[in-house]
């Protein structure tokens, strides 16, 4: 449940860090797709909703303990196999609290294979001044896979009036294929002094919140149009999208989060749509 003790500033105490792990996998068996493995360690979890008969199942991923501290560690896998589909969504904002030290590590590996379809569709990962978050997203997608990924980053506890200062953030995406050979990759990296990378006009530009979604498959191209025009949001929100082969960028930078939350889920239902041949509607879990 918990890794190894270690040392404390404070003399005759020691912390606990957290070890949380999830491993969920899905089949297609039978004409449908089912789950086919599941592993999870404390404090993480993973549930499963009902969902309309014909969409995908959905795996809501949680951690219980509320935040991620310096020290702790997460690792998520979501697979789908050949002619599976599923998505996977965070159940609430993810919390990533002021660290004495260490980073708050987060590996995210997400599978899928040929003619299969994944949805990763995280909550805003929320942090706070102070905090260390080292989180790395590597998606190995097989030929004929389709992948729609995404991530919000939201530079302090805005709603209490603090931004995040000080601390580091390294948020690395990579996109492989099966044999390991790397299509696409990328890394947000800012250290110590945060607010003036958030500030400066060469960088944020006085953006408080950023967004990415990653769509791969064999349309990226066709569908790049697409992604442009969704990504035409007006004042408050600044935005675009590319393409690098077979990967289809979008990101979007606003100093008001609920600006970029309402145009990421915007683009996010339609492309789903576009994509994934799905319907527009969100889990409610999206809207809790």
């Amino acid at each position: 449940m918990y890794g190894d003790t270690l040392p404390s500033n404070t003399e005759g105490r020691s912390l606990r860090r957290m070890q949380g792990a999830a491993r969920v996998t899905f089949t297609h068996r039978d004409g449908q797709s089912r789950l086919a493995e599941l592993d999870q360690r404390t404090p993480m979890r993973v549930l499963f909703p009902k969902v309309p008969a014909g969409t995908p199942p959905l795996a809501a991923v949680t951690t219980v303990s509320g935040g991620l501290v310096g020290g702790d560690t997460q690792d998520i896998e979501v697979s789908v196999g050949d002619r599976a589909a599923a998505t996977a969504i965070g159940q609430a904002a993810e919390k990533v609290y002021r660290s004495n030290g260490p980073d708050s590590t987060v590996e995210i590996a997400l599978n899928v294979g040929e003619g299969a379809w994944l949805e990763w569709l995280p909550q805003e990962t929320i942090l706070f001044d102070g905090a260390r978050l080292n989180r790395r997203t590597v998606a190995t997608v097989s030929p004929g896979g389709r992948l729609l990924a995404g991530e919000c980053l939201v530079f302090g506890r805005l709603a209490s009036g603090e931004t995040m200062s000080r601390g580091k953030v390294r948020d690395a995406w990579e996109v492989r294929d099966p044999t390991g050979r790397l299509n696409w990759a990328d890394t947000l990296l800012m250290e110590d002094d945060i607010l003036r990378v958030l500030d400066s006009p060469s960088g944020f530009d006085g953006a408080r919140a950023y967004a990415t979604a990653i769509y791969v498959g064999p349309d990226t191209a066709a569908t790049l149009p697409f992604a442009k025009d969704l990504t035409d949001a007006g004042d408050d929100v600044r935005s675009g999208a590319t393409c690098r082969g077979d990967v289809l960028i979008t990101r979007w930078l606003s100093d008001n989060p609920l600006a970029v939350r309402k145009q990421f889920e915007r683009y996010w239902m339609e492309m789903r749509n576009r994509a994934g041949g799905l319907t527009e509607s969100l889990s409610r879990l999206w809207y809790v």
